[in-house]
């Protein structure tokens, strides 16, 4: 067999370079929701990954544009605070854009309790009051979890990486106000506690009795709580 020529090792490599590129062109996109169960029928699909796009001849500024984030929000309930998600949902011209973005509104000591974005990163400006602010990694190589933790003040500026256990909590004795970006159009939230004990139908107490090494009337108390939302 001869050797492959300088000219022809190029070419082969060019193909290559080619096909690799095609293949990552190929992979699969980020989801925008939980899941999206194939149908082999396309008159029973209801839902798409993101949104339809309207026709961008009929786009609109309105589509573009969000009112009142200026308007504090109502934090009288048992956590204190008051999260309003600006997304595709409401502000249609977001779709595709990967981006979105919150105000949270905190009473007084008010909480937004350990929750996860799973499917963005979050970085976080404090507007107004003191926040006490922390994520929690994946687990370690060496085992456990490192506790990541800040207080912040008016114009501070801290990060969530996309998946991870956080909270927000505030410290102060007057109000406080937070403007969050989100790394996705509809990120998705997951309150830790709401998932656990507060989920329908409810997860086995046997299982949760031995995850949490509680007895099971402990598990059975708080599966019986209100566990409120305080995203909207």
């Amino acid at each position: 067999m001869e050797k492959m020529g300088a000219h022809n090792i190029l070419a082969y490599m060019g193909m290559l370079f080619a096909i690799a590129s095609y293949v990552a062109y190929a992979t699969d996109p980020t989801q925008l929701q939980d899941f999206c169960v194939g149908v082999n029928d396309p008159k029973n699909a209801l839902f798409v990954n993101g949104l339809f796009c309207k026709n961008p001849m009929d786009a609109q500024p309105d589509d573009f544009l969000f009112r009142g984030l200026n308007i504090p929000r109502n934090t009288n309930n048992k956590l204190g605070s008051n999260v309003t998600l600006v997304s595709a949902a409401n502000l249609p011209g977001l779709n595709t854009l990967g981006i979105s973005m919150a105000r949270i509104d905190f009473a007084p000591y008010g909480l937004n309790p350990p929750h996860t974005h799973p499917r963005g990163t979050e970085i976080l400006t404090v507007i107004e009051g003191t926040l006490y602010v922390g994520f929690v990694t994946s687990n370690l190589p060496n085992g456990g979890n490192r506790l990541f933790t800040k207080v912040l003040y008016q114009g501070d500026v801290f990060v969530f990486p996309q998946g991870l256990i956080h909270f927000q909590f505030n410290v102060g004795k007057t109000a406080a106000v937070a403007i969050v970006g989100l790394s996705s159009q509809n990120p998705g939230v997951i309150t830790v506690a709401n998932a656990v004990f507060g989920s329908k139908p409810p997860i086995s107490v046997d299982v949760l009795s031995k995850a949490f090494q509680l007895d099971q009337k402990v598990i059975q108390n708080l599966q019986s709580q209100f566990w409120m939302d305080n995203n909207h």
